[in-house]
């Protein structure tokens, strides 16, 4: 029997943090299905699924909390059993526009207020070309419900882009 376990890491970043993880996994006789990782301000973050076989998901799991030593902080979480099936439409959006604070904030309380999940979210701020100052660019991948009115969620989404004066596409 394997038991699937998600957990996340972070410490500061430098070569070989990846390794200790993988490394720890496949000692145990785990498996790697799938991660997401990257460098974010002086940090290595990530997020990732492992299988393992039940019997050695404690040794794993001590063996990942022990990385704390080494500067990276795992936190390990079991899945549960087999998760409802979210259905509906996947809509990936992008915007754009001045950074300022609270973009997200108004962006992502449309989304939860039309009972969209967040599937995939990536963001970053880059200096904007000839204008000076920095933009702030978005790129997800959202689950819209089949009980949403896309028009409204396409609305209210406009209307949030028209008042933190920000480009939106969605596709």
């Amino acid at each position: 029997m394997l038991t699937t376990l998600v957990m996340t890491v972070i410490g500061s970043d430098r070569p070989g943090l990846v390794q200790m993880v993988a490394a720890g996994v496949a000692d145990h006789g785990g498996n790697w299905l799938e991660s997401r990782m990257c460098r974010l301000g002086g940090q290595f973050a990530g997020i990732l699924r492992v299988e393992v076989p039940a019997a050695n998901a404690d040794a794993l799991r001590r063996t990942l909390l022990d990385l704390e030593a080494k500067g990276l902080r795992v936190t390990v979480h079991t899945e549960g059993g087999p998760l409802p099936a979210l259905t509906g439409s996947t809509v990936t959006f992008e915007l754009v526009g001045q950074d300022h604070p609270g973009i997200l904030r108004q962006v992502s309380a449309v989304l939860a207020a039309h009972g969209v999940n967040v599937e995939e979210l990536a963001s970053e701020c880059v200096s904007a070309p000839m204008g000076g100052g920095n933009l702030f660019q978005a790129r997800a991948t959202v689950l819209v419900p089949p009980s949403a009115n896309m028009s409204a969620l396409r609305a209210d989404l406009e209307k949030i882009a028209a008042d933190v004066m920000v480009d939106l596409k969605l596709s």
